[in-house]
């Protein structure tokens, strides 16, 4: 995988002494540390309000990392503010961005217990139709 291919890539940097795997995921790129997923980068053109980097996170973490990135929010355009999603987003367009992007590097390098989530197994297909 080619790094220029991959948006805001000086994340990359800030993680370097970790054992990072970059995987793409629906035209964006999630962010590997072991077995748990830490971040997405999103920049594309469709739904520009959801670039910026994603947050693995649950709610119960919201209000204390809202308190150390004052730019934080979650994710709404995909949901119509229907609910707050565990996803939480630094916008890529927030004055902050670049210095909350380094930020929640060093939390993930420190193990920062708030951000990442280990993803649920995905449900083979063909299980799923023999057993209804």
């Amino acid at each position: 995988m080619n790094r220029k291919n991959i948006p805001f890539n000086f994340v990359l940097d800030y993680l370097l002494q970790l054992e990072v795997i970059v995987k793409p995921m629906f035209g964006m790129f999630a962010i590997y540390v072991g077995e748990k997923i830490m971040l997405i980068l999103r920049q594309r053109k469709n739904y520009q309000d959801t670039n910026g980097i994603w947050i693995a996170t649950s709610k119960e973490y919201h209000k204390s990392l809202k308190k150390d990135l004052p730019s934080l929010c979650s994710i709404s355009t995909y949901t119509n503010d229907a609910f707050e999603t565990e996803w939480q987003i630094l916008p890529a367009d927030s004055n902050d961005f670049e210095t909350s992007v380094i930020k929640v590097c060093e939390f993930i390098v420190h193990g920062d217990s708030r951000i990442g989530k280990i993803p649920k197994p995905r449900q083979n297909k063909k299980a799923n139709k023999l057993n209804p």
